[in-house]
């Protein structure tokens, strides 16, 4: 065995370890994000007699509102019942009257219920059809 041979022979040892220490060094492949959750849909089911309606048919079936609010060509309707609040929001189209175009209902405690059955409730309560 040549000198060159053996120097090559007693290297290796040294070079795999570098090579194992320097994988060690790598960087590991970032996780990729967690998806977003979509944002929550709100379904009208149950809402047919209030969406799209203008001011004069919320009143018809609750009665009168117990607030009403203006602020430019927007309109907010609220009717309080014993179960449940609810906020209509008019808005007008082109030049059309205001006409719901979105919905909030809570309970008296401000906790979250069914915006239908929140309709539902007002449709019984006294002043409404």
């Amino acid at each position: 065995m040549t000198f060159a041979h053996a120097r090559r022979m007693a290297a290796r040892p040294a070079v795999l370890c570098s090579a194992l220490t320097l994988a060690g060094c790598a960087v590991a492949p970032t996780p990729s994000a967690a998806p977003v959750p979509a944002a929550p849909s709100f379904s009208t089911v149950g809402l047919e007699r209030v969406m799209g309606q203008p001011a004069s048919t919320l009143i018809q079936l609750f009665g009168q509102p117990d607030a009403d609010l203006r602020e430019g060509s927007a309109r907010k309707l609220q009717f309080a019942g014993r179960f449940c609040v609810l906020d209509a929001y008019l808005y007008p189209k082109e030049r059309e009257e205001p006409r719901v175009t979105y919905i909030d209902a809570r309970e008296p405690d401000g906790s979250a219920i069914d915006r239908a059955s929140c309709v539902a409730a007002l449709t019984r309560r006294e002043g409404g059809r």
